[in-house]
């Protein structure tokens, strides 16, 4: 299901990559592990890509900067209206340190629900692999890894506490 045309903000390298998707109410954990999977992968020079969204997206993008590597962020709006406003700073750090904000939607299109899961499958056909980190079981990362198994592509989780409901998703 490919997208009809995608509008890119920045470059899109040839450069193999990999997803890392979760929660937008991620835990202290969560976030740990994203920044160290993260910074892992840009220093083995795979691109990281995500949503752009708080909490893991967030996470996973500012890692991949701080170590230096390339990070993508596809977005569930129009390029000129970046969700959510409060990354629109990170958005154009990604675009001018090597990496892309991308998105099929024409620039003025605002975000809605239902932009999100397409969104989903545009992060995981970047990927070679989708890592879930955190999420429940009716989490937006669920539906990118459900899109990576369709895709053909590797999905891997970080396991998460058994008793947590941010593990329910991954375990």
């Amino acid at each position: 299901d490919p997208p009809l045309a995608l509008y890119v903000l920045g470059e899109l390298k040839d450069l193999p990559a990999a997803a890392i998707v979760g929660t937008r109410r991620a835990s202290a954990y969560g976030l740990r592990m994203t920044a160290a999977l993260a910074t892992g992968l840009a220093e083995a020079g795979v691109a990281v890509a995500s949503g752009l969204a708080r909490g893991v997206d967030t996470a996973a993008h500012t890692a991949v900067l701080k170590a230096g590597g390339v990070t993508w962020a596809a977005i569930g709006s129009g390029l000129s209206n970046i969700y959510p406003p409060e990354n629109l700073k990170l958005a154009g750090k990604i675009a001018e340190s090597g990496g892309a904000v991308l998105s099929e939607f024409p620039m003025a299109t605002p975000p809605k629900p239902a932009y999100f899961p397409r969104r989903n499958r545009i992060i995981s056909g970047l990927s070679l692999a989708t890592v879930v980190v955190e999420g429940g079981f009716a989490s937006g990362s669920l539906i990118t890894a459900r899109f990576a198994l369709e895709q053909g592509r590797e999905v891997l989780a970080v396991p998460g506490q058994a008793d947590s409901p941010l593990a329910k998703g991954p375990n």
